[in-house]
Parts: C-alpha cells; sequence; structure tokens
C-alpha cells in the first residue's frame, strides 16, 4: 500500500495540511453560480455581497478552503474571476481553491493569489493536460484530477484509476508531485445510476492503495435527483472519509453533513478525546439557545 501523501495548500497568512491522518478538511462549495440563481444575478450585476457572506458563513461553519466558481454565462470569466477572489480574500484568510474550466481564467487567478492554491481541475483529456498542467507547475499549485479522459468518464472503478495514474504520470513529467495531485474519482448520481456510489467507493479504495495521494469529490453530487439528499450526502460522504476521502467539496452550512464529517474523523481515530465533536456539539447547543 501507498505512503500517504500530505498536500498543502495556502493562503498569504494561513497554511492547510491535507492527509489522511489528519481530520477531513472541508472545502466549501457555495462561490458557485451553477443552479443558485440568486448568485448567478448578483455577479452579472456586478453586486458581490453574497460572495462576500457566503465566504463568511462557509467559514464560521467549519470549511477551511473555499472553492471559488465565477462561471457566468456572457461573462469576461478571468476578469470576473479575479474579481471574486479578490472580494473573497478581503473577507477571510483561508486558502482558495480556484474552479475554472477556462485556462485564460485561471491563469488570471493565479496571477493574483498569494499563497498555493488549489486548481479545480485537470482531467485525463490531452487538451486539458497540455492547458491546466503548465499552469499549475508554472505558479506552483496544486491540482485536482478528475477520472475521466477523452472517453469520458469511465463505468468501472479499475478504468478511473488507470485515468488517475495518467494524470499522475504526466504531472509527474512537469514536476509537479504526487503530492501536489489530488484526485477526483467522480460521484455520478445514484438517482440515474444505482452504482454510482460503489464505483466512486470503489475508485477512492483503489486510488489510495496505488498512490496514496489525497481524495476529493463533489460529494453532494450522489444524491442528485433523489429526495431527502441531505441524508444521502451525510451517510455517502462518512463512507468515503472511511474509504480515503480527505478534502470533500461539499456544503458546510448542512448540519447533518457536518455532523457526519465530524462523527467521522471521530470513528477513525482523527479527534483525540472527542474534543473536536464536543466542542462543535456545545456550539450548536449554544446557537440552539439550550
Amino acid at each position: 500500500m501507498a505512503k500517504d501523501l500530505t498536500t498543502v495548500v495556502s493562503s498569504k497568512t494561513k497554511t492547510v495540511e491535507i492527509n489522511r491522518n489528519n481530520p477531513t478538511v472541508v472545502i466549501g462549495e457555495r462561490i458557485n453560480p451553477t443552479g443558485r440563481k440568486k448568485v448567478l444575478a448578483a455577479l452579472k450585476e456586478g453586486n458581490f455581497d453574497m460572495v462576500r457572506q457566503d465566504a463568511r458563513d462557509q467559514v464560521a461553519a467549519g470549511a477551511h478552503i473555499l472553492d471559488v466558481n465565477a462561471g457566468v454565462p456572457g461573462a469576461d470569466e478571468p476578469a470576473l474571476l479575479k474579481q471574486v477572489m479578490q472580494t473573497v480574500m478581503e473577507v477571510t484568510d483561508v486558502p482558495l481553491c480556484i474552479d475554472t474550466a477556462d485556462p485564460e481564467a485561471l491563469a488570471a487567478a493565479l496571477s493574483v493569489y498569494e499563497g498555493k492554491a488549489l486548481v479545480n481541475s485537470v482531467n485525463g483529456e490531452e487538451r486539458s493536460l497540455e492547458a491546466v498542467l503548465p499552469l499549475v507547475k508554472e505558479h506552483g499549485a496544486a491540482v485536482i484530477g478528475l477520472c475521466m479522459d477523452d472517453d469520458g468518464i469511465p463505468d468501472s472503478a479499475e478504468a478511473r484509476l488507470k485515468v488517475a495514474g495518467k494524470i499522475i504520470e504526466r504531472a509527474g513529467k512537469l514536476g509537479i508531485g504526487p503530492e501536489d495531485v489530488v484526485i477526483d474519482p467522480l460521484a455520478l448520481t445514484m438517482g440515474a445510476d444505482s452504482n454510482a456510489g460503489r464505483v466512486a467507493l470503489d475508485t477512492i479504495e483503489m486510488v489510495v492503495r496505488e498512490f496514496g495521494v489525497n481524495v476529493t469529490m463533489g460529494a453532494s453530487n450522489i444524491s442528485f435527483g433523489m429526495p431527502d439528499r441531505k441524508y444521502i450526502n451525510a451517510t455517502f460522504i462518512a463512507m468515503a472519509i472511511h474509504a480515503g476521502l480527505t478534502c470533500p467539496i461539499t456544503n458546510p452550512l448542512v448540519p447533518e453533513v457536518s455532523i457526519a464529517i465530524l462523527a467521522a474523523d471521530l470513528a477513525m481515530g482523527r479527534d483525540e478525546f472527542g474534543m473536536r465533536w464536543i466542542q462543535a456539539y456545545r456550539e450548536r447547543e449554544k446557537a440552539a439557545g439550550k
């Protein structure tokens, strides 16, 4: 079994170390206009108040890193992404995960970021590898690698493992170490494929065993289209942490999910004397006026 690696990301003043022996690192997902009409409308108007509030709220709820996406149709994404990032950096000092499929926007965002960013993302497609990895290397960032390639998203865990290996190998050829590649096995909705969760969990286990790299995923994707999503998400994320997930991209404002992460860390022996669990319990009781 491969040695567990440590991925370091940082802002100008704060460093986060991601490792399977450490508590789970939560990457807050909410600064993203996709599927959020109010955020989309606000960004189109040049209003960043919701961005500021989302940043503050997520950090207060326990997010260690914030994912920042500015994918507004028709907008100048390089300029908008820089504005959104600068807005976030004005109200919090946690490290950022730069979320864009546009290489120009990525280059623009990396040029203004002070620290070691996490890039979301590269995948196994040739055009993605050639466009994204050189920018990651140039700016000394870490990068999320999606388990998909020119043939799409593989159906099996074995095929996704192969894509992960390709991304890690190509990154290595540019001098990007495996500790700076965080693999995303891709959680697809179980509403469309009842095996989607099983394949994602199997992929995590295989990636950890083979490479020892850190693992992320957009954990809430697994429940899309299903009722009572928060319970599915909470259960799945706890199972994924046991499988080897280290830094899920999720909504820390959903209590069921945040509590499931704390419980999983406690069960995995990553919460000495249960102090983080007890502190979170006391904070919930205080907020409820008890």
